[in-house]
């Protein structure tokens, strides 16, 4: 039978400097993944640098619905406020409490958060700064 260790990570902090910040997204992430899957979302490329996240909120108003970033990730909160004097036959839609994080890569920032139709649309684009972009390096001929 085999025996499934912990990984062990300190070799990697010996030779590598602020390394540490990328294995506590990693374990963050695995902790993340966990959770429930509501709402659910859908998390599109639509092209090298833009990207899209959806999220399904029926039933939650614009302001029951919190976007922020924080150290790198994007987090969306539900907060859904019940009316205490409704008395439902049957309830189906959920007005439950979620929270969904996002961990965003580098130079990704958040454009635009519309809510449409049921559907929290948020806007990333990715943008690299003139350092980080290839450039041509002129020849000198002697």
């Amino acid at each position: 039978m085999t025996k499934l260790t912990p990984l062990d990570i300190r070799p990697f902090f010996r030779n590598s400097i602020g390394i540490d910040r990328l294995f506590d997204d990693l374990f963050r992430v695995e902790t993340l993944s966990h959770q429930n899957n509501f709402p659910p979302y859908n998390v599109i490329k639509n092209d090298e640098d833009n990207y899209t996240i959806e999220l399904a909120i029926a039933g939650y108003k614009p302001e029951e619905i919190d976007v922020t970033i924080q150290d790198g990730w994007l987090h969306i909160v539900g907060d859904k406020t019940t009316d205490a004097e409704v008395t439902y036959l049957h309830q189906g839609i959920s007005n439950r409490r979620f929270t969904r994080q996002f961990k965003l890569s580098d130079y990704v920032e958040v454009r635009d958060a519309v809510v449409q139709n049921g559907m929290l649309t948020v806007q990333l684009q990715r943008i690299l700064p003139e350092t980080m972009k290839p450039r041509k390096i002129a020849l000198t001929v002697k």
